[in-house]
């Protein structure tokens, strides 16, 4: 275990000194790095071609109203380009990106710290979610941009067949979804359906994403702020009872709970409820545009996550705004800033023909079903704002989700593991991560 982390800590140094001398180096303030245009910004996302044109769409109107120019990239390999840039001292002077990394972005020197008070409109974003951009040093490195939480997805046309009532517990879940595996909710005389959609592999820390509204919602902790640091938190008593149910319940035993393979699935491959053969989902709000289509509108609804023995709080995360380290143009990039949060630009994220790149907005005077005019959205900005917890976004939360996702996915994979000793070995790992990063206390 020793060498595994000083060997990992060795690594991350090499990388963070690369990537931080990088950044450095880009500029003094003037325009140097991003854009040479003075009127123009270098903007980057992480895209696929359908949300990419509703952020086309976006920055268009934002040109027209402003005269600034957007020289738009969306980028799919993001990370990669991204320290490509920083290594020939050239950073986008924008980027949109996932929370969860401005920890790791900050701690590597690439991004520009903010002051809230400078973009027009932040006093209409929440101190809840603008704590989300605080770094360790506790200056901001992002404006808020998107928000999400985690529902479950149901069949409601399941229900009503098999004469069941939404559940509200995990028990009623767990007795839900093995109605649903057992009483052929489809009707088509096979044993063909299962209870619920389970994106279980290691492979880019899922088994953490999905399993952390478990952990929340059963009383336990990843990681505990303490003092100017953090703690490792998963050997408690409330992570052994939480992660213990859900292998006996969900992953071991014969009983059609999960589909086959969840435990090497990722979300691209976890598309029996898209399919029509699975009964249920905790996941994203990205999902109902698809799902309206198949399984279709009237076949689901989206519920608030059943309650565990702490209650229910799901997993939420989303989009940042970051301003890339010494890129200059400060009051361009201030006014892209303030038109994307402010209830103009979210609304024209929020909607459209393609797919919204905002989904719960971070505009304390917008309400998400309104806007959509679709109730089921209320649900999700309801969990988002009285029943929701992100993974801590001043450390480089990469590692400690990659690693509790290895620990989890092997506890499920093993059904005679011990998951005592399995988590406690998670802990130490995680002191590892922490002792990394000058954060373990």
């Amino acid at each position: 275990m020793g060498v595994r982390r000083r060997s990992r800590r060795l690594a991350a140094m090499i990388t963070a000194a690369g990537l931080a001398f990088g950044a450095a180096a880009c500029g003094s303030g003037s325009d140097s790095a991003g854009s040479s245009d003075p009127n123009t910004l270098e903007v980057w996302t992480r895209s696929n071609p359908d949300p990419a044109a509703t952020y086309e769409r976006v920055f268009a109107a934002f040109t027209e109203k402003t005269g600034i120019k957007i020289d738009y990239q969306p980028v799919i390999n993001f990370d990669q380009q991204l320290q490509s840039r920083a290594s020939t001292k050239d950073l986008p002077d924008v980027m949109i990106n996932d929370t969860a990394l401005m920890g790791s972005y900050q701690g590597q020197g690439l991004l520009k710290p903010i002051d809230p008070s400078s973009i027009d409109g932040h006093d209409q974003i929440t101190d809840k979610t603008w704590a989300s951009t605080v770094g360790i040093d506790g200056r901001h490195y992002g404006i808020p941009y998107s928000r999400q939480a985690q529902t479950l997805m149901i069949r409601t046309d399941w229900l009503k067949k098999l004469g069941l009532q939404a559940p509200t517990t995990w028990a009623e879940m767990l007795s839900v979804a093995k109605a649903f595996a057992e009483r052929d909710p489809d009707g088509d005389g096979k044993k063909d359906t299962y209870g619920m959609v389970v994106p279980g592999s290691a492979q880019n820390g899922y088994a953490a994403w999905w399993g952390a509204s478990f952990l929340w919602s059963g009383g336990a902790k990843i990681i505990e702020k303490d003092g100017d640091g953090y703690r490792p938190a998963m050997d408690s008593a409330a992570a052994v009872r939480t992660v213990t149910w859900m292998k006996d319940n969900l992953f071991c035993g014969d009983n059609g709970v999960i589909q086959p393979g969840a435990i090497s699935a990722v979300t691209g491959t976890a598309t029996d409820f898209q399919d029509g053969n699975a009964g249920m989902y905790l996941t994203g709000p990205y999902n109902i545009a698809t799902y309206d289509t198949t399984p279709g509108k009237d076949a689901y609804d989206v519920i608030p996550f059943p309650a565990g023995p702490a209650g229910s709080t799901v997993l939420a995360d989303g989009e940042n705004i970051y301003f890339g380290a010494r890129t200059g143009k400060a009051k361009q990039k201030q006014a892209l800033a303030a038109f994307l949060i402010s209830p103009e630009g979210q609304r024209l994220a929020m909607t459209g023909k393609n797919q919204p790149v905002v989904r719960i907005p971070v505009n304390a005077t917008l309400d998400a079903a309104q806007v959509r005019d679709d109730p089921r959205w209320s649900v999700v900005q309801k969990a988002y704002e009285d029943a929701s917890e992100e993974f801590p976004n001043a450390p480089d939360f990469a590692p400690l989700k990659q690693d509790t996702a290895d620990a989890l996915n092997a506890v499920f994979t093993y059904c005679g593991s011990d998951v005592g000793s399995g988590l406690r070995e998670l802990n130490d790992t995680l002191a590892g991560d922490l002792e990394d990063q000058d954060l373990l206390t």
